[in-house]
């Protein structure tokens, strides 16, 4: 497969857990946990945020951790000097959702439209 090919395998995968990541960012910025939700996915052990899905436990291969950018820096995932370049690339999560995504194509940040 190559590179565009694993692009499009991966945005059909994440459509499986839209829902569940939907209902996390609405509860991270509705309890005032944060205003910038981050969805880790990944296939591997990772520890940040919280788990909202587990691979084995629901359908598809991948776990997804409800996590915010504050923990991103705290985990010096992001450094202290991105943080305003992060927040004026962050898209309106009431319309997308941000998913960093760890995978054979690297780490890399993916905003994705909440609606199909």
């Amino acid at each position: 497969m190559d590179k565009t090919e694993l692009y499009v395998a991966l945005e059909d995968e994440i459509k499986g857990y839209k829902k569940v990541m939907s209902d996390a960012s609405d509860i991270i910025r509705n309890k005032d946990v944060s205003d910038f939700p981050i969805f880790a996915m990944h296939q591997q052990e990772l520890e940040i945020g919280i788990p909202i899905a587990e691979k084995g436990k629901v359908q598809g291969n991948w776990n997804v951790h409800a996590s915010t950018l504050e923990e991103f820096v705290s985990k010096q995932i992001i450094k202290p000097d991105n943080i305003e370049k992060f927040k004026e690339n962050f898209k309106e999560p009431g319309d997308h959702l941000c998913v960093f995504v760890l995978s054979e194509l690297g780490a890399q940040f993916i905003f994705v439209p909440r609606k199909s």
